[in-house]
């Protein structure tokens, strides 16, 4: 199956167009972010891919945890000016690039020597995917060079087939903390 757009996820109504417009810039500009979501495929990759996508389309290196290796500093020097690309924070070594404690740490610690990160975790709100990346021992001052946190969320009765996937919220992250940018209205099914 071949791997959806932002422009895709807008027509399918995973997100609007000034989500789609957020997320491409996060992505021209470098900025490193996190796609979160509980329960499983809720489309964490598929965002975060499609948004690696507009990185490559500008020809920034890209490195994959696992598919092109497993020594994170490696990697990390090897992306520099783009994107190393940790496909998820888990305690569930499912395949080489999902990764807990130390690995994580080296990723996130690669962001101030000028390699953006996309990674992705479990977690229900941005507030509790922070606390999973605490629990990963992040420093602070790594953890603050964090810049956008995307949270999505899996619709229907059947968590294996959902009817469909949304935007739920898009936070900022910094050194101040977090704050909502956009968010979808489940009432309305409007995305503000």
């Amino acid at each position: 199956m071949a791997e959806l757009s932002l422009a895709d996820l807008v027509r399918n109504h995973t997100m609007s167009a000034e989500i789609a417009a957020a997320l491409e810039r996060t992505a021209q500009q470098r900025r490193s972010f996190l796609v979160i979501a509980l329960p499983r495929m809720a489309g964490k990759s598929t965002v975060g891919k499609a948004m690696l996508a507009v990185a490559r389309r500008a020809n920034c290196p890209i490195r994959e945890l696992g598919e092109d290796g497993t020594d994170v500093a490696v990697l990390a020097r090897e992306a520099r000016g783009g994107y190393l690309y940790v496909p998820e924070v888990s305690r569930y070594p499912v395949t080489a690039g999902y990764v807990w404690g130390a690995p994580v740490r080296a990723a996130f610690a690669a962001i101030k020597d000028g390699t953006s990160l996309s990674t992705a975790l479990h977690a229900d709100s941005a507030e509790d995917a922070l606390r999973i990346l605490r629990a990963n021992r992040v420093p602070a001052d790594d953890l603050a060079r964090l810049e956008l946190i995307v949270h999505l969320r899996s619709l229907g009765d059947d968590w294996q087939s959902p009817t469909r996937r949304v935007v739920a919220d898009v936070h900022a992250h910094g050194p101040k903390g977090l704050k909502l940018l956009r968010r979808w209205d489940e009432k309305t099914d409007r995305f503000e």
